[in-house]
C-alpha cells in the first residue's frame, strides 16, 4: 500500500524547520547535545545527572523533559533564555539547539512491484520460507499514531511474538494494550512532552495515547506491513485486495506527530525507543533540514539506528519540482522519492464548445448530470479569487454554477468546500506552472475535475472569452495499466544535495501518487472539520506514500538476508532500480511531461525482484561513516558527540565525502578538473562470478575505470576498483549525468553519476 511527507490536503507540506511555537514567552523547549562520557561517576545514571545540573542553573529538575543515551547524547528540557544560555557555557555540552517543529512529509502498488507474481527466482523455490522469515522482522514506524482497530493489523495465522521484542503498548483514555494490540500491532507508543509544551497542553482533540486521529500513521503503517484485507476501497474507488509490501512483518508504531507538527524532541524520543525495543527497520516520512548533521535530529537518531542494524527509511519530501529541495540527505538514511503507477482515476470537463478534456478525481457522490452548468472564473470579492480562498469568492456570481480553481496556496479539498460554501455546484481546479501536467487525486465533497496547467490554460481561456461558457463535469471510476509509468511527481523534492553536494540524493523513488491504504475512522478522507463522511481506506499521495513502500520491500530483503547490514540492503535496492518506464523510455517528470534525471530519481524506481538478488553490494561500516563526517570539516566534540564516541581524533577522512562507499556518484568539479574516486564491491551472489564495467558519461566529461574486470572467487569476497573523472577543458556546463554498471550475464549493478560544474577550464 503507501507516507508523514504527505502532499495531500491535511498535511502540512514537505518540511516546517523553524522553532517550535511556545505557550509562554519565557519557556521554550531545548535539546542539549553532551560531550559523550562526561558523566561524573557519583551519578548513577544520565538522567541524573541531567536532572541535577538542571536543578543548579533553574531551581526546576522537572524542566528536564527527556533523557537520551541511545539514539543521541543529551536531553530536551524547558527553559528561559538565561537557562538555556547557562549551559552553553558549560564545558561539558556541546550545543544547545531551540527544539524545531517538522511537517508530516494500497489495492495496487503490490501488483505494479510485482509482489503478488512471486518475489524472483531466490523466493519462488519456496515463499512460505521469506514469509515465515518476515514473520520475525519488526517495522518502527513514526507518525501520527494508528487505527487499531483496522483490519490491515489482523494478526490472523501470525506466531507468536519474536523473543526478542522489547517494546510495549502504552494504555491512554482510548487506548487498551490487551484489547488494541496482537501478535501483529506489538508496539504502539507515543510522545508528546515537546508538543506539550509548545503548545501549552492544549490537545484540540487529539487522543492522549498511541491512537491516530489525523490518519497518516495509520496509511503509513499499512503500506509497510498490513495484512492482506478483501474488499478495501475508497467509497469504490481501487477496490481490491489491500496489503502491505511485507504482510508477514510486525508493526510498532510510534506517535511522535500531533495537529501541529512534529517536534524534534519528541521525534528523538521516538528514535531512541524504536531502537531499545528493538524494531528492524525504522520507517519515518517527516522531515529533515538542510543543516550540518549534527544540527539534524533525525539524521543524528538515524546514525545510531544504523550502527545498531536498523535500516532507516524517509521521505525526500514535497518541495518538487524546486532544484535542492529534497531532504533528510544524510547518507545513512535511504531517501525516497515519489512516483505514479499504473492505475488513474480519470475524470472529465467538456465545455460548452464540445470539447473534452481529460483529468482526475475520486468525487464520489451524486453527480451534477448531463446538462451545461456555468463556468465562472475569478469570480471573487477581492483577487484572490481564481484561488478560491476562504473568503475570496463572491456568491452572488458563483451560486449554481461550475468554478474554475487555480491551484496553490490552500489545500486543493479546501478550495472545494470554498466553492461549496459559496454556493458553488462543482469545481475544475486548474494546475499552474508550478504543478505543470502533475494529476493527483482527492476525495472532494462535490463534483470535482482536476487538469494539468495545459488544459487548465485552455479552460482559463475559454472561461474567460465566451459568452456564456458552460461546462459538464463526469466521473470514470478506477483504470488500471496506464502508460507510461512510472512518472516522477511534480511534488517529489529534487537534487541536488545542498548539504553534502558529494553524495547523490534522493537514493530511490517509489510508489506514492494516489496510494490505497487503511485510515482512521476519526477524520474524514480530506481531513477537513467539515468532512463528516468516514472509510477504513483511503487514497493519498506524497513522499509519505513512497517511503514505507521502501521501509516494506526493506523488511523483505531483511527476512531473505538477515545477517546484510542497512548499507547492504540499501545499496541492493539502489543498483538494481530501473530508469525506463512501461514505453522503454527514460521515466519521464509530471512537471513537464519530458525526460527527468537522477536528481528526481536517483539511482531509479525500486525493483524487488532483482533486489532480493543483487549479486553485488557496496557495503558501508559506521567507522566509514565517521570517517566521511570528519571529511566534512565539522569540530570535533560535534563528531564525539555525534557518533557517541570520546576517542574521535578524524587523523582519518576523506580526500573528499564523495570517496565514502556510496551506491551511487556525485561528481562535482571545483578546485580540480580531475576527480578521482575508490569503490569496494561485496559479491553476495555465486562464487565464481565475473563482472564487466559499462560506463557512460557526457561529452562534457572523460572517464576510465580500473580494473574493467572484476572476478569474485568467493561469496563474500570483496574487490576494489578505481574510476576517474576529467572535465574536459574549454567546456561550459553546470550539469549532466551519466553511469557505471558492472554485468556479469545474470546481475547487472549500476550506479549513477551526476556532475556538476562550479567553474569552466581553460584550453
Amino acid at each position: 500500500m503507501a507516507s508523514v511527507f504527505c502532499f495531500t490536503s491535511i498535511s502540512v507540506l514537505l518540511l516546517l524547520f523553524h522553532p517550535a511555537p511556545t505557550a509562554s514567552a519565557t519557556r521554550k523547549t531545548y535539546i542539549v547535545h553532551m560531550k559523550h562520557g562526561d558523566k561524573p561517576s557519583s551519578f548513577e545514571t544520565h538522567r541524573d545527572w541531567y536532572s541535577a545540573r538542571l536543578q543548579s542553573i533553574s531551581g526546576d529538575s522537572a524542566s528536564l523533559l527527556y533523557s537520551y543515551s541511545t539514539a543521541y547524547h543529551g536531553f530536551a528540557a524547558a527553559l528561559d533564555a538565561e537557562e538555556a544560555a547557562a549551559l552553553r557555557r558549560d564545558d561539558g555540552v556541546v550545543g544547545v539547539y531551540e527544539d524545531t517543529v517538522y511537517g508530516l512529509h494500497t489495492t495496487r502498488t503490490p501488483e505494479f512491484l510485482g509482489l503478488d507474481s512471486g518475489f524472483g527466482r531466490w523466493v519462488d523455490r519456496n515463499m512460505q520460507v521469506l514469509n515465515r522469515a518476515a514473520q520475525d522482522v519488526i517495522i518502527g514506524v513514526l507518525d501520527t499514531g494508528v487505527w487499531p482497530e483496522s483490519k490491515s493489523f489482523s494478526d490472523e495465522g501470525l506466531p507468536a511474538v519474536p523473543a526478542r521484542w522489547r517494546g510495549r503498548c502504552e494504555s491512554g483514555p482510548d487506548f487498551d494494550p490487551k484489547v488494541h494490540c496482537n501478535k501483529k500491532l506489538i508496539g504502539a507508543r507515543f510522545f508528546s512532552r515537546g508538543f506539550k509544551t509548545a503548545t501549552g497542553m492544549v490537545w484540540s482533540g487529539e487522543s492522549e495515547s498511541p491512537r491516530d486521529n489525523e490518519g497518516h500513521g495509520t496509511h503509513t503503517a499499512s503500506t509497510a506491513a498490513g495484512s492482506h484485507v478483501t474488499n478495501a476501497s475508497l467509497f469504490g474507488y481501487a477496490a481490491g485486495v489491500a496489503r502491505g509490501m511485507a504482510p508477514h512483518a510486525r508493526v510498532a508504531t510510534y506517535k511522535v506527530c500531533w495537529k501541529s507538527g512534529c517536534f524534534g524532541s519528541d521525534i528523538l524520543a521516538g528514535i531512541e525507543q524504536a531502537i531499545l525495543d528493538g524494531v528492524h527497520v525504522l520507517s519515518m516520512s517527516l522531515g529533515g533540514g538542510s543543516v550540518p548533521y549534527y544540527r539534524d535530529t533525525i539524521a543524528m537518531g538515524a546514525f545510531s539506528a544504523m550502527e545498531r542494524g536498523i535500516f532507516v527509511s524517509c521521505s525526500a519530501g514535497n518541495s518538487g519540482p524546486i532544484r535542492s529541495s529534497v531532504a533528510n540527505v544524510a547518507p545513512w538514511i535511504m531517501t525516497v522519492g515519489a512516483g505514479t503507477i499504473d492505475r488513474d482515476f480519470p475524470a472529465y470537463a467538456t465545455l460548452g464548445t464540445g470539447k473534452r478534456f481529460t483529468g482526475v478525481s475520486l468525487y464520489s457522490g451524486k453527480g451534477l448530470g448531463k446538462q451545461p452548468i456555468g463556468l465562472v472564473y475569478s469570480s471573487g470579492t477581492d483577487n484572490s479569487g481564481n484561488l478560491c480562498l476562504r473568503g475570496s469568492l463572491d456568491p452572488k456570481l458563483v451560486k449554481g454554477k461550475v468554478v474554475l480553481c487555480d491551484r496553490g496556496s490552500n489545500a486543493r479539498v479546501e478550495k472545494g468546500l470554498v466553492v461549496k460554501e459559496a454556493g458553488g455546484v462543482g469545481m475544475i481546479i486548474a494546475n499552474t506552472e508550478a504543478s505543470g501536467e502533475e494529476l493527483v487525486a482527492d476525495s472532494h465533497t462535490l463534483p470535482t475535475v482536476a487538469v494539468g496547467m495545459k488544459t487548465g490554460d485552455a479552460i482559463r481561456e475559454y472561461a474567460k472569452t465566451a459568452k456564456n461558457p458552460t461546462a459538464v463535469l463526469s466521473f470514470g471510476g478506477t483504470v488500471v495499466n496506464v502508460k507510461p509509468s512510472p512518472v516522477i511527481a511534480a511534488f517529489s523534492s529534487r537534487g541536488p544535495n545542498t548539504v553534502t553536494p558529494q553524495i547523490l540524493k534522493p537514493d530511490v523513488i517509489g510508489p506514492g501518487v494516489n496510494i490505497l491504504a487503511s485510515w482512521s475512522m476519526a477524520t474524514g478522507p480530506t481531513g477537513l472539520q467539515e468532512d463528516t463522511r468516514r472509510t477504513p481506506f483511503n487514497i493519498l499521495s506524497g513522499t509519505s506514500m513512497s517511503c514505507p513502500h521502501i521501509s516494506g520491500l526493506a523488511a523483505l530483503l531483511k527476512a531473505a538476508h538477515p545477517k546484510w547490514s542497512p548499507s547492504a540492503i540499501k545499496s541492493a535496492l539502489m543498483t538494481t532500480a530501473y530508469t525506463l518506464d512501461s514505453t522503454n523510455s527514460t521515466l519521464r517528470d509530471a512537471e513537464g511531461g519530458l525526460g527527468s534525471s537522477p536528481w528526481a530519481y536517483g539511482s531509479g524506481h525500486v525493483d524487488p525482484h532483482k533486489a532480493i538478488n543483487p549479486g553485488l553490494v557496496y557495503d558501508i561500516s559506521t567507522t566509514q561513516y565517521i570517517t566521511f563526517l570528519c571529511s566534512l570539516d565539522y569540530d570535533t566534540e560535534h563528531i564525539r558527540a555525534m557518533v557517541k564516541r570520546p576517542n574521535v581524533t578524524c587523523d582519518k577522512k576523506f580526500r573528499d565525502p564523495g570517496q565514502l562507499n556510496y551506491p551511487s556518484f556525485s561528481v562535482v568539479f571545483g578546485g580540480s578538473r580531475v576527480v578521482r574516486y575508490t569503490r569496494v564491491l561485496t559479491n553476495v551472489g555465486a562464487a565464481g562470478t565475473a563482472y564487466e564495467v559499462a560506463l557512460e558519461v557526457p561529452p562534457q566529461v572523460w572517464a576510465t575505470v580500473k580494473p574493467t574486470r572484476l572476478e569474485f572467487k568467493n561469496v563474500g569476497e570483496r574487490l576494489r576498483y578505481t574510476v576517474t573523472f576529467v572535465a574536459r577543458k574549454g567546456v561550459k556546463a553546470k550539469n549532466a549525468f551519466g553511469s557505471i554498471s558492472w554485468n556479469s550475464g545474470e546481475n547487472r549493478v549500476k550506479s549513477p553519476v551526476a556532475f556538476s560544474w562550479t567553474e569552466v577550464y581553460g584550453d
